[in-house]
Order: C-alpha cells, then structure tokens, then sequence
C-alpha cells in the first residue's frame, strides 16, 4: 500500500483547483529521498505517494503491472537498472528545457526516458598505513600480480561492479577486458561478499589492502553515529583511479516516467525539482553524492577527498555492454 508523505495544501489555502498527486516507486532508502519529496509536497502542494523496495523488485512490479501500473515515476541506482527498465518497454520519452538544460547529455538517456538525478563515482579504497598513494594509478593495474591477495571486492552480480565492467568493455573491448578481469580476480583476498561498506571494513582490519566502493558508503561510515565504524572509515583513504587516462568511473541515481503514467506532467515537474540548485544542494549535504549539476559543489567531505577527472563515458553504454559484463566476469571465475 502507498504511503502518504503528505496532503495537498491547496484546499487549506483556499485553492479549488485539483493538486497535482504523483506516485512513485522507489529503489532508495527512505531516508535519502522522503525529505526532499516531503519539501516539494509542502511548497506545490503536490499529493506524493511513495513505495521503496529492492531496485529489481521495483523493475519486476512494473512488467508485472503493465498497463495497470499505478507508478508515475521510477527512482533506481545505477544507470544498468534504467537501461533495463528502458529496454523492457517501461518508460516513456520526456522532453524537458529544464532538464535537457541543466544535466549534462551524457548523465541522461540520449532519447530522454531517464535522467540522472545524483553522480557516484566508483574508487580504490586503501589502507592508509600499508599502501601508498603514489603505489595507486589505474583499474587496470589493479590486475598486477603485485596486488595478489590484496583486494576486497563485492560480488559480480552487483549491478555497480557489473557497470565498471561494462564500462572497461566500453574503453578497451572484450578480450582486453577479460584479461583483466582474470588477474584481478587473481588478486582477491577473499571470497566476493557482503556490500561496500563490507570491503571498506575488511580493509580496516588488514584483511585486505585495497576495496572497490562507491563514494558515498565511506562518506557515510565517516559520518556515523557508530565509533568503530568511523575509526575504519579513517584508517582507509580515496584514490581516484585512471586520472591522467579515461578518468574514475562514475554512474548515476535516476529517475524515469513510466510508460504508464497517469500523471506524467506531474512527474515531470517533480524531476525539475529534483535537479534545482535547492535539490542538488541537499543531495549533495545530505547523501555525500556528486551534483549531477556543475553548478553546485560537493559536500565539504567530498571536496576534501580533492578534485578528480570523471570518465566522461556516456552512461547508455554501460547498460549496452551489461550482459557481456556478466557474462565475461564468470567467465574470469568472478563469483
């Protein structure tokens, strides 16, 4: 059942015209995104009903739902979610002044039925007192045998690994790729398991010197309530990968009108909102995520990580080469 984050003001305001009501399935956590929607239903007045699940469980709803769905608007992580969503029939085209004007062309769908809302960047995460900065430079060196037993990685059915993968794909092509990923593999410490937090964790406690994570999960270990899981966020250090190449793989936090859509105005407006100065501020503070706006900095923490050249791949091709990512990573013994 749908959640009511708030009611239409317009009544109470003595406004007889109907509320806009938008109805959204979401991938993210409540938390990281039920403030900025209760914001918007405040100021419009715009009724938001909202359902969180898993971002796959969300996708699966809506071919199951077809026509019938009642979802306006879908929010996912990575853009290999929004890819599939696109290439199963789910969404529809949105053409937008406001968001074709202020998200740059490669953070969205090249025919407009998704759009980046936040950027993530995936990095090297090392151990402070046994690796050195200056040891760090590329994704492909982390295949030198150097690194053997050394590395933390999550699974390869993770969609953001998956993404990396694709993207290498992209750059260098398949057997290239798959060279790669074999003396990667190679260099695992452990078992793939467990989420970035996990790696960031492992590393800590000198399971592993290096982990692959998203920014935002060492971002929010340095801001927890929690003393232990702060103390292993700062025995550990960013490293933005391939800087004097293609740039640090980055990928984006989404949203896309569905295909059936009984209030598409409305989702769409509500997207605008979400790419404002205001919004993108708040995401940035809040989420410790990367502007999809150039226009607006980084959280303080993030800026202090420095400055880095993001991979200015455009985002569509990491859905175009999901499949053979996967494919590839088992095939490289990636469990």
């Amino acid at each position: 059942m749908f959640k009511k984050l708030s009611l239409s003001l317009l009544l109470a305001c003595g406004v007889s015209a109907q509320a806009d009501e938008v109805n959204i399935y979401s991938a993210r956590e409540e938390n990281l995104i039920k403030p900025i929607l209760d914001l918007y239903a405040e100021r419009t007045g715009t009724t938001i009903n909202l359902v969180t699940g898993g971002a796959d469980e969300l996708t699966q709803r809506l071919e199951l739902e077809g026509a019938n769905t009642p979802a306006d608007l879908l929010l996912t992580v990575d853009v290999g979610r929004l890819y599939r969503a696109k290439a199963a029939g789910l969404l529809q085209s949105v053409e937008s002044e406001v968001l074709s004007s202020v998200i740059p062309a490669k953070y969205r769908d090249s025919e407009g039925e998704w759009f980046g809302i936040s950027l993530r960047s995936r990095v090297v995460i090392y151990d402070k007192e046994a690796v050195k900065a200056s040891d760090l430079s590329t994704y492909a060196d982390l295949a030198d045998p150097k690194w053997a037993g050394k590395i933390c990685v999550r699974s390869s059915s993770n969609i953001y690994n998956q993404s990396l993968v694709a993207a290498m794909i992209s750059h260098g092509g398949v057997e290239a790729t798959e060279a790669w990923a074999k003396g990667f593999v190679a260099n695992f410490g452990r078992r793939p398991q467990g989420g970035d937090r996990d790696q960031i964790n492992a590393v800590a406690v000198g399971q592993c010197q290096l982990a692959i994570s998203n920014t935002y999960y060492l971002a929010g270990m340095l801001q927890s309530a929690d003393a232990d899981e702060r103390a292993a966020a700062e025995s550990v250090a960013v490293f933005f990968p391939d800087q004097n190449g293609h740039g640090a793989h980055v990928n984006v936090s989404g949203a896309a009108v569905t295909k059936a859509a009984k209030n598409r105005d409305a989702a769409v407006k509500l997207i605008e909102f979400l790419v404002s100065e205001e919004a993108q501020a708040w995401y940035a503070e809040t989420n410790n995520e990367y502007p999809v706006r150039a226009d607006v900095p980084p959280s303080e923490l993030l800026q202090s990580w420095g400055s880095f050249k993001a991979d200015d791949i455009a985002l569509d091709e990491l859905g175009i080469h999901n499949a053979e990512a996967v494919r590839l990573m088992d095939r490289a013994g990636w469990q």
